[in-house]
């Protein structure tokens, strides 16, 4: 008869003042994380309002004002942190021609992403983590190029993220490659996230995790008083929206409609983020996005990547796409004096955790089995190894079918496991842990048989 192994580590508790004290911190994840200022963050919003209108339709060669030079600004920023890395951050301007549309662009302009790669430690390491921000603004008619379109929260927040992150994880060193882009024309239809996503597919990036930032600074809604700066909305996909016909049959027989890639990277987000940021929970929504809206993580769910949008808990409308006015004495526009600055810094600083532990992980564990051989009242799994990273063992997750968050965690160094709960009762995952405990994100397994001769 098997052995039957019961090592369990901890159990997740989805309180996060009771998980902090059962969860130990990375001290050097811990230390980029107290790196993010509310300060620098302030500094840069100030700048990128500064250039009046960031429209993607505005001009691209004025030095002071338009998308062109907010752009230029943000890679001499990106530029600035390289020189801090050792030669393993680059930046660039992605650049490219597009054509009127008959939609929500008019004329042939100019587009570009804003990248800044910092590339992994590891060179058998492909694997590539992305966070975005767009730097794009807009008034009431999206294309009113001239007006002033401060843009602060929406989506200078998450831009001035991207900026920050860059800052205080240039000089760390990762065995994966994490890619910082502030990403144009989201506002006249996701062009720039399109085009990532595009060349991605084209170049056979292997990109594991998507975390785009759109409005995460303001603390309260233009339909109540109250202000809550203590929860960060995750938005993900719990179905796979790339070739989800080949997909469903499997999907229905097992029950696994709740565990998509971005699902399992919402969760990830969570456990992670509030591992490392005090005072703040991570709400995980079961949805790829808001009603009427979009985000830049869309073009990536839609090619098969784990992509999730990280949203302040409560919007204020009156902030967003709105002519600059004043209405029966309320002020209406994106301004930075409506930001909480505080609020932002624990919001980038989960983006910072979430990026720094993803990139120190082992790769995710290969070809993970469930054996449903027989019936029975245990489960035996088994997998391959990583093929990356310094692996100190694995984690096989548990959770009981009707509940959001892993529960158990069980460690073994070994690739096969037989746990003394039912295969009809839980759903299971593995992944992947670094000899400082970083884990990788968790693959589910697929149903198979026992090896030959077992």
């Amino acid at each position: 008869m098997k052995k039957v192994l019961l090592a369990i580590n901890f159990i997740i508790i989805s309180s996060q003042l009771s998980a902090q004290k059962i969860i130990n911190r990375d001290p050097q994840i811990e230390a980029i994380v107290n790196q993010v200022s509310s300060d620098s963050l302030k500094a840069y919003i100030d700048k990128l309002v500064s250039f009046g209108t960031r429209s993607t339709l505005s001009t691209t060669t004025d030095n002071k004002q338009g998308i062109g030079a907010a752009r230029r600004w943000v890679l001499s920023k990106f530029q600035e942190f390289a020189r801090q890395s050792d030669g393993r951050m680059t930046a660039y301007i992605d650049t490219w021609t597009l054509q009127p549309d008959g939609k929500r662009v008019d004329k042939t302009i100019e587009i570009g992403n804003v990248m800044a790669t910092l590339k992994g430690t590891d060179p058998t390491d492909n694997r590539i983590f992305i966070v975005s921000g767009h730097i794009d603004s807009r008034v009431t008619d999206v294309m009113n190029r001239e007006a002033d379109a401060p843009g602060a929260n929406d989506d200078g927040s998450g831009t001035v993220a991207v900026i920050e992150l860059a800052r205080v994880m240039a000089k760390s060193k990762f065995p994966a490659t994490i890619v910082f882009v502030t990403v144009s024309g989201e506002e006249q239809g996701l062009l720039g996230a399109n085009h990532l996503a595009e060349k991605a597919v084209a170049e056979s990036w292997n990109i594991e995790g998507v975390l785009n930032n759109d409005i995460m600074g303001s603390n309260h809604s233009n339909e109540t008083n109250i202000i809550d700066n203590t929860r960060l909305r995750v938005f993900s996909e719990g179905l796979p929206a790339f070739e989800m016909d080949k997909k469903v049959g499997a999907i229905r027989q097992y029950g696994v409609e709740n565990d998509g890639k971005a699902r399992q990277l919402a969760r990830y987000v969570k456990e992670v983020g509030e591992r490392y940021v005090d005072n703040l929970e991570v709400v995980m929504i079961y949805r790829n996005d808001r009603f009427l809206r979009g985000g830049d993580h869309t073009p990536f769910v839609n090619r098969g990547f784990a992509a999730v949008r990280l949203s302040e808990m409560n919007e204020n409308f009156l902030r967003q796409h709105q002519d600059l006015r004043v209405e029966k004495g309320i002020e209406i526009g994106d301004h930075a004096r409506y930001m909480d600055f505080e609020y932002l810094r624990k919001n980038t600083a989960i983006n910072a955790a979430t990026l720094a532990n993803l990139a120190k992980s082992p790769s995710m564990p290969e070809d993970v089995i469930l054996d449903v051989r027989g019936l029975g009242n245990s489960t035996s799994l088994r997998w391959k190894a990583s093929k990356t990273g310094k692996v100190k063992g694995y984690y096989v997750l548990m959770r009981e079918t009707a509940m959001p968050y892993w529960q158990k965690k069980f460690f073994t160094t070994d690739v096969k496991i037989t746990l003394p709960y039912s295969k009809d009762n839980y759903f299971f995952a593995v992944q992947a842990v670094s000899e400082d405990g970083n884990e990788s994100l968790p693959v589910l397994p697929r149903v198979g048989l026992r090896n030959a001769g077992e």
